[in-house]
């Protein structure tokens, strides 16, 4: 990936970033540009998302992004690796679904800590460096589920819906400081994870979005793009739905 443009020079965490949405994410902050760090639970695929990636200025870094500590050392390795955080793109969830009734406590708590304690967890262990430079740009990746709740996943609503107040609290704290925070929150987009439905689900989702369509990693990864860079200079604390409309009111 050779092209650049806006983010030339910049370096940009993305969580979860070695397949789907964040590797989809990766490759157009690279296209931009970007130096990438890739983090993930899985090394090997971190790493092999990484060398995808192409050219010069990209690494992989194993995190359990649930541990504070862990967050801490992986930030301050790739700012010894490849430099100044100027991104960071919290896209790592988990699901572990079920009704409430039969929602187990450590399903309840896996999911909590490491979709929104592990955003937290990134977003403290970035913005020392991010405040004493006066500038960066932090975008959560988090569901629709987030805004409309879902059945069987109370867990995963909690969590999402938890990052759209964590992603307006951090905005109001940093904007002074020349840190910008948003969100963007995909619908049903193509993934592994939907790749599994079964077709007349599909069409049954299909009748609910207005476009008529499943959106593609792509369409996440240009909002966050676009969020990411100069263009949006004058957006924080913004929740973007990239749905097809599926949301709108």
């Amino acid at each position: 990936m050779t092209e650049t443009s806006e983010l030339a020079g910049a370096v940009a965490i993305v969580t979860g970033g070695s397949r789907g949405i964040g590797l989809g994410i990766a490759q157009e902050l690279a296209r931009a540009g970007a130096g990438i760090a890739v983090v993930a639970r899985d090394g090997e695929r971190a790493a092999a998302a990484a060398a995808e990636l192409g050219g010069d200025g990209h690494a992989a870094y194993p995190c359990d992004i649930a541990d504070a500590r862990a967050c801490t050392k992986t930030v301050r390795a790739v700012e010894s690796g490849q430099g100044p955080v100027a991104i960071l793109v919290n896209n790592a969830g988990i699901t572990r679904d079920n009704i409430v009734l039969r929602l187990k406590d450590d399903d309840w708590s896996r999911v909590i800590d490491t979709n929104l304690g592990g955003a937290f967890n990134m977003i403290r262990a970035v913005t020392r460096g991010m405040m004493k430079r006066r500038a960066g740009s932090i975008v959560n990746v988090t569901s629709v589920i987030g805004l409309m709740g879902n059945a069987g996943q109370a867990n995963y609503a909690a969590s999402k819906a938890g990052l759209h107040g964590l992603t307006k609290s951090v905005a109001r704290e940093l904007a002074s400081r020349n840190i910008r925070c948003n969100a963007v929150a995909p619908g049903f987009i193509r993934t592994d994870m939907t790749a599994g439905l079964p077709e007349s689900q599909v069409e049954e989702l299909k009748g609910r979005i207005p476009a008529g369509r499943l959106g593609e990693p792509g369409d996440v990864a240009g909002v966050v793009r676009f969020l990411a860079g100069p263009g949006a200079g004058y957006i924080t604390g913004q929740i973007i739905a990239v749905d097809g409309g599926m949301t709108m009111q």
